[in-house]
């Protein structure tokens, strides 16, 4: 196996695929990333068992040939050198040598036959949505999702599929985030599944803003994305999600409007002097006005007011603060719009003529 490519070329695939790849691995091998040139294409593979990655890069004057050395140890090579360097790689018996200018780098290597592959897919729906529809509503769901909680099932995102619609939905049983998109589908069934919370994280920064489609294959166990140089593989969480439907409250009769960014902007005041273990405030709602206070147990205390736009009567509810702020900075809107009824009931936020994504958040007892 032989290869000359541009430094710029190789980098940011590399990275990609060496984010896939686990620093301490109890396999040897998982901690290396997969070299293999064919039909002058230079395919990268990192894997953690759990999620896979494959990039595609196009060569000239290559030698066919695979193998497997240290992801994190090639990686740190291509960024120290030059910018714009060429980089020759030479496969010589069980080493690899890297050479560029008058560097000169040899990598011990491990079979290429050993590196495990997740099996391949035998897809029950196929799907394409464009890049930037699924990176916005990632973005703007994945921080409600669990971190290892014992509920396995929360520890990742619910993306159901049917005619006409893509949801994504995820809680970590305090609060939730919806986004629902239409989208012109070609699915005549509904279909779930829950993409782990280290496959969501890695599509979200592997996915870009652009118009370009990607495929979805959703197996029984794994779901892929490809794009026209990337195939992304992460198995399935098996379980059975929690029905959001009967989160979502529908009998919220206190409705609030206000800015969003005065809104953001004191709740991030309020929340430096709140409980640092608990991180509850206290909003209370009056006619024209938005009170919040926090006070820690160093009794001390802070206090913030926002105008708002509310008729209703006088409400004092208690929450964590980060799940509001996270809740209120989703949004692309200028205002949100917050909708109550008591307070001992969840609150549903969302931006004002921006009903595709919704947060729901459950009160707090002070």
């Amino acid at each position: 196996m032989k290869f000359i490519i541009n430094r710029e070329q190789l980098l940011k695939p590399l990275q990609s695929v060496s984010s896939v790849v686990e620093r301490r691995q109890t396999l040897p091998i998982l901690s290396n990333v997969l070299l293999s040139v064919t039909d002058n294409q230079l395919f990268m593979t990192g894997t953690d068992l759990e999620v896979e990655l494959q990039t595609q890069i196009p060569l000239e004057n290559c030698e066919m040939g695979e193998v497997t050395i240290p992801a994190r140890k090639f990686l740190d090579i291509c960024r120290a050198l030059p910018d714009h360097a060429n980089i020759e790689l030479v496969l010589q018996e069980n080493r690899v040598v890297i050479r560029s200018g008058k560097s000169r780098f040899v990598l011990s290597t491990l079979p290429a036959n050993d590196f495990p592959k997740i099996e391949a897919i035998k897809e029950t729906v196929e799907l394409a949505i464009a890049q930037n529809v699924l990176k916005h509503a990632i973005d703007k769901t994945q921080f409600a999702m669990a971190q290892q909680d014992v509920r396995y099932y929360l520890n990742g995102m619910l993306l159901e599929v049917n005619e006409g619609n893509l949801m994504l939905v995820a809680t970590d049983g305090h609060r939730l985030a919806l986004c629902d998109t239409a989208q012109d589908l070609d699915c005549s069934e509904q279909v779930q599944v829950i993409i782990p919370r280290k496959g969501i994280i890695e599509l979200s920064r592997l996915l870009e803003g652009e118009e370009e489609t990607v495929t979805f294959q959703l197996g029984g166990n794994f779901v892929r994305i490809s794009t026209s140089n990337m195939s992304f593989t992460s198995k399935l969480i098996d379980g059975r999600f929690p029905n959001y439907q009967n989160v979502l409250p529908s009998n919220t009769d206190k409705e609030v409007v206000c800015e969003r960014e005065p809104l953001r902007q004191a709740l991030q005041r309020v929340s430096i002097l709140s409980n640092e273990k608990y991180r509850g405030i206290r909003m209370n709602f009056t006619p024209g006005m938005l009170k919040i206070f926090a006070h820690n147990p160093e009794q001390e205390e802070a206090e913030e007011e926002v105008e708002i736009d509310y008729c209703g009567e006088e409400l004092e509810i208690g929450f964590n603060v980060n799940y509001i702020m996270d809740a209120v900075s989703a949004g692309n809107s200028d205002r949100v719009q917050i909708m109550l009824s008591d307070a001992n009931s969840c609150c549903l936020i969302h931006g004002v003529d921006e009903s595709d994504c919704k947060y729901v958040v459950m009160p707090m007892r002070l």
